[in-house]
């Protein structure tokens, strides 16, 4: 979920996304469905093993489960590393609207945290760019 949001969030030419996993699974049914419902297609997304991006450069690595962070307390190359303890959704439990639900929340602050970071960022930029014209 977090790729197919960062894809739509960050704007065209800022930057790549990729997405990668310490234990890779196919894309959850339900994380195909909840971002449909916000018009993101995921469904050809496939879940790629850390070691596929191991000697590449990035800006930022950020880790969504503790697990994942325990797994992966540091990721070569990455300038900057952030964790974002969020549930993992696949677990939940009940009905498939109780699920549903779980997915929605997790998809939710996901989003709230990738466009609070990308505001962060544009601040940044924007500071940067006043104080070299200063």
């Amino acid at each position: 979920m977090a790729e197919g949001l960062l894809r739509r969030l960050v704007p065209p030419g800022v930057g790549e996304v990729v997405s990668a996993g310490t234990d890779p699974k196919p894309v959850h049914g339900d994380a195909i469905r909840i971002l449909a419902e916000i018009g993101i297609d995921i469904s050809a997304h496939r879940s790629k093993p850390l070691e596929e991006f191991l000697g590449q450069e990035f800006d930022y690595a950020i880790t969504l489960c503790d697990e994942a962070q325990q797994a992966c307390p540091a990721f070569p190359g990455a300038a900057r590393r952030l964790h974002w303890s969020l549930p993992d959704p696949a677990a939940a439990q009940g009905t498939d609207r109780e699920r549903m639900a779980v997915f929605r929340t997790v998809r939710n602050e996901l989003a709230a945290r990738i466009e609070g970071l990308m505001e962060g960022l544009l601040d940044r930029f924007l500071l940067k760019a006043y104080e070299e014209s200063a």
